[in-house]
């Protein structure tokens, strides 16, 4: 907490030395208070409450460890201040709410540890633990906002969007376009299922794709496979939806090599080559290629669009969806 001490009486503190100078120092015995600046957080405690259990902030009371203490009588502690609530709270009640992320309950780990919090320790060790075990639930996130995209996409592990919206009637569905929409659906849920724990597998139904797949690692898009073409009939056009489930299986596969941060060699090994497309079936593009920028392309197949012999003779040309 960053409030001052209720009461009359000001805040005790060490006396430093004449000049405004920093100074080393022994102890605090004798104060009643005490001032942190912990990484330019300030904080008012007691004694009393540093010294509940045995910490560093405890031996700088004792005077086991030195404490430095600028001119105003803060004691400088060059440590983020970001969760020593965490660790203050803890120090006062025994106990502290931990945070929501892996990543924030691991950088309270940290501090607890640094500040030698040796209940603290063990309670963050316990809920990593149980966290642990409730991750091999698989649990698939739904996107419903840029902002969680983008976090989403910079998890520490791969990860396979599938963008799905069937809602979109701008042209009529084909016959079989449903039945291919739920394939894919039921693909995504099987993949989620056999790569729990070593993939993200999340779903998107912001934007106009019908059906579209988006592979990341290390933070960035690696490839993208689109299952959605139009096909020109002779009175109307017709939305068609494709399953490629060899292309997306093979892309799912890809990925599994940015586990645990090896993005370097993924890219080097997917630069290489890669499984040929079937002819006439598939479109695909690189883009973000150039010199010093091979490892950032990122690979775009397009289901190829059909056209009818009676449309075709009307002048009309196969197009590619961009």
């Amino acid at each position: 907490m960053s409030a001052e001490p209720t009461g009359s009486e000001p805040p005790e503190v060490l006396p430093v030395t004449p000049g405004g100078q920093e100074e080393k120092c022994t102890g605090l015995a004798g104060s009643r208070y005490v001032k942190l600046n912990v990484g330019g957080a300030l904080h008012y405690t007691t004694i009393q409450t540093l010294s509940k259990t045995d910490n560093l902030l405890k031996s700088m009371c004792t005077g086991s460890t030195e404490a430095t203490i600028d001119s105003e009588g803060w004691v400088i502690v060059d440590r983020s201040g970001r969760h020593f609530d965490s660790v203050l709270n803890f120090l006062r009640d025994g106990s502290v709410p931990l945070p929501e992320t892996t990543r924030e309950l691991e950088e309270v780990l940290l501090e607890a540890r640094f500040y030698r919090v040796q209940g603290l320790v063990q309670h963050c060790l316990t809920a990593l633990q149980q966290r642990e075990r409730h991750e091999g639930l698989c649990r698939i996130p739904m996107i419903t906002s840029q902002k969680e995209e983008q976090r989403m996409i910079s998890w520490r592990k791969p990860v396979v969007k599938l963008q799905h919206n069937r809602g979109n009637n701008k042209y009529s569905y084909t016959s079989n376009s449903d039945d291919n929409l739920l394939k894919n659906i039921e693909l995504f849920d099987k993949l989620g299922l056999r790569f729990n724990g070593r993939v993200l597998f999340t779903k998107d139904v912001l934007g106009d794709e019908i059906c579209c797949w988006s592979f990341y690692g290390d933070g960035r898009k690696i490839a993208e496979v689109c299952c959605t073409s139009i096909v020109y009939a002779t009175e109307k056009k017709q939305t068609k939806v494709e399953f490629p489930e060899a292309r997306i299986f093979e892309e799912t596969l890809n990925i599994l090599i940015y586990e645990k941060g090896s993005g370097g060699v993924a890219s080097s090994i997917l630069d290489t080559g890669g499984a040929a497309l079937s002819p006439g079936s598939l479109h695909s593009e690189e883009e973000g290629g150039g010199a010093g920028g091979g490892d950032r392309r990122v690979r775009r197949i397009h289901v190829r669009r059909h056209i009818t012999h009676d449309e075709r003779g009307h002048g009309q040309q196969t197009v590619y969806k961009d």
